[in-house]
């Protein structure tokens, strides 16, 4: 499923197709995706102007002239595409997705200035809602969220006072998004590696200098992450088809039994990195050096 660097990578990758454009159309092709589209949706879209395209966690945000935000959720497999006539290819040093089966296209936007943006989701865990802009904070999807991880609100002291008196496994934990907003298995065991802890280790021990050090390695790992434009593992790809390359600089997910290295600012053991299974989901971890 994205995490947060793939989600703020299509947000981006939106930005010059959306911000600042009247929806002339809206068109659904099927009456839900995981869940059922709100009622009249493509009516409420058509004929606002998106004033914004905001991120929370894993939630994309349009904010809309009408005094909506409609909220989308990627799912395991859902991808925007753009085609437009002002509008070039965005280039990067990116590998190119292969177009979307337009058999999954769901939801259709046809923008002012021969924009069309389009919503394809194969196995269709994705969502889209509306709210009122105003109610964010009554949200279901949106009111317990933790801070993000690049805000000033998350620091050690943030993840000491969250995780005090949790017996839970700190991987467990940090998969809580009231814990911090946006994280997901991949970046979370990237940070552990860095931080040198133990997925294992109980989430209340994490205060004082190793909180600070978890901090540091959560903040660090997003913020390449999204440099990188995500990780591309099977279905992600941005806005403009370009896959994120992340995965070439994992140091521990997807590595079992190749040795630790020496990366990220730390000196690898040479150990063999290892699985096990959390609550349903595989963790990789060097033994050695994570305590």
């Amino acid at each position: 499923m994205p995490e947060l660097p793939e989600v703020e990578t299509v947000r981006r990758g939106l930005i010059p197709a959306m911000e600042g454009r009247r929806i002339l159309s809206a068109r659904t092709n099927r009456p839900d995706l995981r869940f059922a589209f709100p009622e009249r949706m493509a009516e409420r879209l058509t004929g606002t102007q998106v004033e914004r395209l905001d991120r929370r966690a894993k939630y994309l945000l349009v904010r809309l002239g009408s005094g909506e935000t409609l909220l989308m959720h990627l799912g395991m497999s859902g991808r925007f595409s753009i085609l437009a006539e002002d509008m070039a290819r965005q280039p990067g040093d990116f590998v190119y997705a292969p177009p979307a089966n337009p058999a999954h296209d769901h939801v259709v936007l046809d923008l002012e200035g021969g924009v069309r943006v389009t919503y394809n989701d194969p196995r269709r865990f994705g969502f889209m809602t509306l709210f009122d802009t105003g109610e964010e904070a009554a949200n279901p999807y949106l009111a317990q969220l933790g801070p993000e991880p690049d805000s000033n609100l998350f620091s050690g002291p943030h993840l000491a006072a969250a995780l005090k008196g949790r017996r839970s496994p700190i991987k467990t934990a940090l998969l809580d998004q009231r814990v911090v907003a946006g994280l997901g298995n991949i970046y979370v065991c990237e940070a552990l590696w860095r931080a040198r802890i133990s997925p294992k280790r109980q989430a209340y021990t994490i205060a004082g200098e190793r909180a600070e050090r978890l901090a540091v390695a959560v903040r660090n790992v997003i913020a390449e992450a999204i440099d990188a434009g995500g990780s591309t593992l099977r279905d992600y790809a941005g806005a403009d088809g370009a896959l994120g390359y992340f995965q070439h600089r994992f140091d521990a997910y997807g590595r079992e039994g190749e040795a630790c290295r020496g990366s990220s600012g730390n000196e690898g053991c040479g150990a063999p990195i290892i699985r096990l299974v959390q609550q349903g989901r595989s963790t990789f971890y060097c033994p050695a050096c994570q305590r």
